[in-house]
């Protein structure tokens, strides 16, 4: 008896522990959404005002 009151003892704490863990997780994902959000709304506008142009690391400034 007691042996099966350790395990459940055992498991109650694991549970806890990855229910924290997901809840950390949760606010992770809750940020970075809002983040890609951002980002999407950002070229949005960028490509409405035309100045979202994509500059390669070999293409010559346009004063040369």
């Amino acid at each position: 008896m007691q042996h099966l009151e350790e395990q459940i003892a055992h498991l109650t704490r694991t549970v806890d522990e990855l229910s924290d863990v997901i809840a950390r997780q949760q606010t992770e994902l809750d940020r970075l959404t809002h983040r890609v959000q951002m980002l999407f709304e950002r070229e949005a506008t960028r490509s409405q005002e035309g100045t979202g142009g994509v500059i390669f690391g070999d293409e010559r400034p346009p004063h040369y």
